[in-house]
């Protein structure tokens, strides 16, 4: 048996960093060897807008999971979302030279090539690829099509951006707390590894990853990514919401929502009376955990219908019969699930990381599905033992994917 290999992953949120060494095996069965999770700081809604204080709190996150794992992280696949993260759907076509191998990786290289020639603002940067399907000569729903003979490729991209300037800040802060980027991987994607069943994937599914500043949106449908877009309203905002509502300080507020919060003030059976410490003196006073039910419901209301209005917006509403994956830490909340369920009239589930091994107590949530993602991600689409290419130091985005990762997008 072979030595495993050693994949990191920094989930930088807006609530939390989350730093996961992992090691991969020869049956590629993931185990964690190391989590460090540190407070975040510097970060509103996805984005550094203090890059002293966001690198800090790398830092910290990133030298608890050296303690644990005793490995020295000198690399890690990193998660990239925020409001400026947006995504369009693009098609590539370029002509065959007929030759007795077929289609070659270099005429799909090409391909993709040709999808990544649209107009883009010269303020961002492609941050994702992904083939969705291929098309050769008129024949669709072509999944690999090296090998096959054709005049005609024709390749479905979905192709992700991200502002310049809040990618480069990410990468600023990540490599000023001593790790170099192997990787930049949109947190939806990740969340998607962590969590989404592969039948899910098949048949249409919505995956909302409702962080603390943004819910991360993808649409999956014939086991590809279709549809991502990142929404700036998250679990903060009912933290927030709960302070104004209840006149309570964030903390306190952040408790509450934890402890006594629900989504659906119709299923509480009693008007049980809790305490909440009020501004100014401190003092304790009760408060009905109805009132506070209806607080949270409002925003959970908004952040459902954002979800639905999104989907409606793609066009492909119609495709999702495996409805509603949730994660993120807000899917915790009581009652979230099921007001979902009646909102949206398909199913709902919440979506945990699963099948882990070593270090997965604290996993198993889905505060931490992009974080485990990332990992997942590494382990399915690094083929090799060899280390994914690094960005030159001149350079704010990753360049230069390897083909392996390319085809690892593509259904099986």
């Amino acid at each position: 048996m072979t030595e495993p290999r050693t994949i990191v992953g920094v989930d930088v949120g807006t609530t939390k960093v989350c730093t996961l060494v992992g090691e991969v095996y020869d049956d590629a069965q993931l185990r964690i060897i190391g989590v460090g999770v540190a407070p975040s700081r510097g970060l509103r809604k996805g984005v550094v807008v203090n890059v002293h204080e966001a690198t800090e709190a790398i830092s910290a996150s990133v030298r608890k999971a050296e303690r644990i794992s005793g490995y020295q992280i000198t690399s890690a696949l990193v998660g990239v979302g925020g409001g400026h993260i947006s995504a369009i759907n693009s098609r590539g076509v370029v002509g065959i030279s007929r030759s007795a191998r077929g289609i070659s990786e270099v005429d799909i290289e090409r391909a993709l090539d040709a999808a990544r020639a649209i107009a883009i603002p010269h303020n961002r940067e492609i941050i994702h690829t992904i083939p969705r399907g291929y098309i050769v000569d008129g024949q669709e729903g072509v999944k690999d099509p090296v090998g096959m003979q054709g005049i005609r490729l024709e390749v479905e991209a979905h192709i992700v951006t991200g502002a310049s300037t809040s990618v480069s800040n990410l990468v600023k802060c990540v490599r000023g707390a001593g790790v170099e980027i192997d990787d930049l991987i949109l947190q939806s994607l990740g969340s998607g590894e962590a969590v989404l069943r592969d039948a899910e994937r098949e048949m249409g599914v919505v995956l909302a990853d409702v962080g603390g500043g943004t819910t991360d949106i993808a649409i999956f449908i014939e086991g590809s990514i279709w549809h991502s877009i990142v929404l700036g309203t998250g679990g903060e905002h009912l933290t927030h919401d709960v302070a104004v509502g209840l006149r309570t300080p964030l903390s306190a507020a952040e408790e509450l929502k934890i402890k006594f919060g629900h989504a659906l003030p119709s299923s509480l059976t009693t008007d049980e009376m809790i305490e909440v410490t009020s501004f100014g003196n401190g003092a304790r006073e009760a408060v009905s955990r109805m009132r506070l039910a209806e607080v949270l419901e409002a925003r959970a209301e908004e952040i459902i219908s954002l979800i639905l209005r999104e989907v409606k917006r793609s066009g492909y509403d119609g495709l999702l019969a495996a409805g509603l994956v949730l994660c993120g830490g807000s899917a915790d909340l009581a009652g979230f699930k099921e007001l979902a369920h009646q909102m949206l009239q398909l199913p709902v589930r919440v979506g945990t990381p699963h099948d882990l091994q070593g270090l997965t107590d604290v996993l198993e949530s889905p505060a931490y599905a992009t974080a485990v993602g990332l990992l997942s991600w590494g382990a399915r689409h690094s083929p090799t033992s060899e280390p994914p290419p690094r960005p030159p130091r001149g350079i704010n985005l990753p360049v230069g994917r390897v083909w392996d990762w390319l085809r690892a997008f593509l259904p099986g």
